[in-house]
């Protein structure tokens, strides 16, 4: 029997967005279990959706080990996966 890794759901548009949005400067996370995303200093309007892209390792707070104090907004970022899926978003036909 082989064990199987859990991939990554594929984030649909607006996922996309909160991605490139995060890429450009424009987001921050609350420091949380579950991290509340912003985008120029308005709260995202699909939490759940922020919170999947969280738990998919596609983003995370800029400060990593340190982020801040619960509940405080901090700077977000996208982790390499993120910045992987926002370059594919981009550039579908590279290979």
């Amino acid at each position: 029997m082989t064990e199987q890794t859990a991939k990554p759901a594929v984030p649909n548009h607006r996922m996309l967005a909160m991605l490139r949005a995060v890429a450009a400067g424009r987001g921050r996370v609350s420091c949380s279990s579950e991290p509340d995303l912003f985008i120029d200093g308005l709260s995202c309007g699909d939490q759940f959706a922020a919170h999947e892209l969280a738990h998919q390792g596609l983003l995370r707070a800029a400060r990593p080990g340190r982020p801040g104090r619960p509940g405080e907004l901090v700077p977000a970022v996208l982790t390499p996966e993120g910045q992987a899926v926002v370059a594919a978003e981009e550039h579908p036909n590279a290979a």
